[in-house]
């Protein structure tokens, strides 16, 4: 069994898309398969304390040099689901957000101009051989986007206080079906009754994303190490999906007062978050 540090790492939020095996080729199906059996499977912190470790080498690597073998796993009344992680393709894609996140010198002292170059070409070659490749996970760093919440319901919200060394959890997961709809629901309102902003932008992207995955697949919305920025007691009063599903119902009956008082909520909620992101 491998050796979990104890190490935590914070901040990271995940938008997950678990398909089930029929949806992968056969050989494919037959390593999740296998995987799937495995009971010393990683978590979450492990595939993050894995990317991080590799920023440390001189020089760093930007990208692993091979796909990541591993997944998240769900058991869905017998249906087994998974969730590759595909960290290289995941870590060019971040790569290439990296110069809006970050202010050049920052960015040239954590990851030089020739290893982002190098790590550029690799990724345009690889996509000649793999057009069609698209991610399973999408992350988010000191957030959860709020676009994020339209996909999920307030009674598919899971929260665990953890105990001792358990960490928190907060979660929501939700069927790919139901996750398309709201999606579908939300931008006809937003459409009819607000300019175009972030928020039906976000929409517009996430949709999209969720067309390329099986329709049986369950997304997951998970706080990840987000939980370990807040209080407890924040966490469990939050119900930030609710907040949102209920401000797009009330610009759907044009009550702009109700909208604006959700809003609010989310945006007070959310405040402590980004002060400490300020912070550091």
């Amino acid at each position: 069994m491998p050796k979990v540090s104890s190490v935590v790492v914070p901040y990271a939020t995940y938008l997950r898309v678990y398909e089930p095996l029929a949806a992968f080729p056969e050989r494919e199906r037959g390593h999740w398969t296998r995987y799937a059996r495995r009971p010393d499977r990683p978590s979450y912190q492990d595939e993050l304390r894995r990317s991080l470790a590799d920023l440390l080498p001189t020089p760093p690597i930007a990208v692993p040099v091979h796909e990541s073998a591993d997944a998240f796993v769900l058991d869905v009344d017998g249906v087994v689901c998974v969730c590759p992680w595909r960290t290289r393709l995941r870590g060019w894609l971040a790569l290439q957000e990296l110069p809006e996140e970050l202010p050049k010198p920052v960015l040239d002292a954590v990851l030089p101009e020739v290893v982002r170059h190098q790590a550029a070409q690799d990724y345009e070659r690889w996509l000649v051989r793999n057009p069609d490749a698209r991610p399973w996970i999408r992350t988010s760093t000191w957030q959860v986007p709020l676009h994020w919440f339209v996909l999920v319901a307030d009674e598919e919200r899971s929260f665990d206080k953890g105990s001792g060394e358990i960490p928190p959890t907060l979660r929501y997961r939700t069927p790919m079906v139901q996750a398309r709809r709201r999606v579908a629901r939300a931008l006809r309102t937003l459409k009819d009754t607000v300019d175009e902003g972030p928020l039906t932008d976000g929409l517009v992207d996430v949709g999209r994303w969720l067309e390329e995955f099986h329709p049986r697949s369950h997304v997951e919305l998970d706080y990840g190490g987000l939980v370990h920025t807040l209080p407890t007691g924040e966490l469990e009063d939050d119900h930030s999906a609710a907040d949102v599903a209920a401000g797009i119902e009330a610009l759907r009956l044009g009550d702009g007062a109700a909208a604006g008082e959700a809003y609010a909520r989310l945006v007070e909620r959310w405040r402590s978050v980004r002060d400490r992101r300020s912070a550091n």
